[in-house]
């Protein structure tokens, strides 16, 4: 079985919590990797990003990344489209001198909608499509922020002509059908995963020293540097706690480039809250779990997110979570249980939630065990199990009858 993963603008090699880098980037590596290692082939194909980059770059076990030209390797993301055309002669280019021969291809994104449906329909092979973020939904929740109407209309393509839509949760699956008329048969919920050889618990004071982490209480946020992510509300929700002084934030992602950094920098001086907050900028994956677990809380207060990969990871490593009621959070994240879910965009009910944990430590650490509980099973190769279900049925054939051969 040989399978095309064709991502435009995210890189599976990517550095982690860069501007446009993020849990997309883990999916791809990590779904491409398991099924790799079940002897599926897969081939990601994707821009180059770097002029350093290999074309070839091997990615795991029968899987690997193919960097093709399209524009300049530094072309902002929002410029990506014009060199849609480009991209889409050299992945056909690449195939047709190889003789590649694939089962199905997986779109991944509205800007890779095109080029995998000019591979797929000429060839008559089935055409498998993740759009991981939705414009008609970031437009409801963050207008302020308006997507454009190429993404609007491509992504009405992609959900006309995909075999088979892939959503990260019930939420991304109703919004499909609700937002773009998606046929509810032709799509199927596969959750995004975790590696649990890197996220469990560690020891929280021994995770703190390694660190280099002061504060009696410890408040963490990973994502990327956007508005989108509402760490604005984060940073207001600290300022309004009672206790603050005994409170250190965290910040993880993004770097000394990002203009919401200057924004959120600015913010913090006016809230008066600038000593007690470390803006850490972006940490590699391996040490990832050191902060969840040196944090006594993982706040999560995005507009939109379609599953929430940062909640899930924070949980696995017995961290609760405070997030937004929003999106696949709200399927990650159990309520009471887990962590807490807030239905407003604004400080005070954050906050409120912040000096429920962070004033009982018996309630933390029932959340924490709790949390940990709830994600037991949820790992990447789950997600690569129900990806094998959507292909299998895909091509008229069961998981299990797949034959699993070396790649050529």
């Amino acid at each position: 079985m040989k399978i095309a993963f064709v991502s435009v603008h995210t890189c599976p090699m990517a550095e982690l919590g860069q501007k446009d880098t993020g849990g997309m980037n883990v999916y791809l590596r990590e779904t491409a990797k398991d099924l790799g290692r079940r002897g599926i082939c897969v081939d990601v194909f994707t821009r180059v990003h770097n002029t350093t980059d290999p074309m070839i770059v091997p990615l795991g076990e029968n899987a690997r990344v193919i960097h093709l030209r399209a524009g300049e390797p530094d072309t902002p993301k929002d410029e990506i489209y014009g060199h849609l055309p480009e991209f889409t002669r050299a992945l056909e280019e690449f195939v047709d001198t190889f003789d590649l021969d694939y089962d199905l291809a997986h779109s991944h994104y509205w800007l890779s909608g095109p080029p995998t449906l000019a591979l797929c329909e000429p060839r008559e092979i089935p055409a498998v499509a993740s759009l991981h973020s939705l414009g008609k939904k970031q437009q409801l929740v963050h207008a302020a922020e308006p997507e454009s109407e190429e993404r609007l209309d491509i992504e009405t393509r992609i959900v006309q002509s995909a075999d088979r839509l892939v959503a990260a949760s019930p939420d991304e699956q109703e919004q499909l059908v609700r937002l773009y008329c998606a046929e509810p048969d032709e799509t199927r919920v596969v959750p995004c995963g975790y590696n649990e050889k890197i996220f469990y618990p560690r020891n929280q004071e021994a995770a703190r020293k390694e660190l280099g982490l002061q504060g009696p209480k410890i408040v963490l946020f990973v994502g990327r540097m956007t508005r989108l992510k509402g760490i604005d509300i984060l940073l207001r929700a600290v300022a309004a706690m009672d206790g603050k002084q005994g409170v250190e934030t965290v910040i993880i992602g993004g770097n000394q480039n990002d203009a919401e950094l200057e924004h959120l920098q600015k913010l913090a001086r006016e809230l008066e809250i600038e000593a007690r907050l470390r803006f850490q900028g972006a940490v590699p994956q391996s040490t990832l779990p050191l902060y969840y677990s040196a944090a006594d809380v993982c706040v999560v207060p995005s507009y939109y997110e379609t599953f929430g990969l940062v909640a899930l990871e924070a949980m696995a490593c017995g961290t609760p979570v405070v997030a937004a009621r929003v999106g696949g959070l709200r399927a990650t994240v159990a309520d009471g249980k887990t962590g807490y879910l807030v239905p407003w965009h604004c400080p005070g009910p954050y906050a409120q939630r912040l000096e429920t944990i962070l004033g009982n430590d018996v309630l933390r650490a029932s959340l924490g065990k709790a949390a940990v509980e709830s994600v037991q099973g949820l790992t990447w190769s789950f997600a690569a199990d129900n990806l094998l279900d959507v292909y299998g049925q895909m091509l008229g054939r069961k998981k299990e009858l797949i034959q699993l051969i070396p790649c050529a």
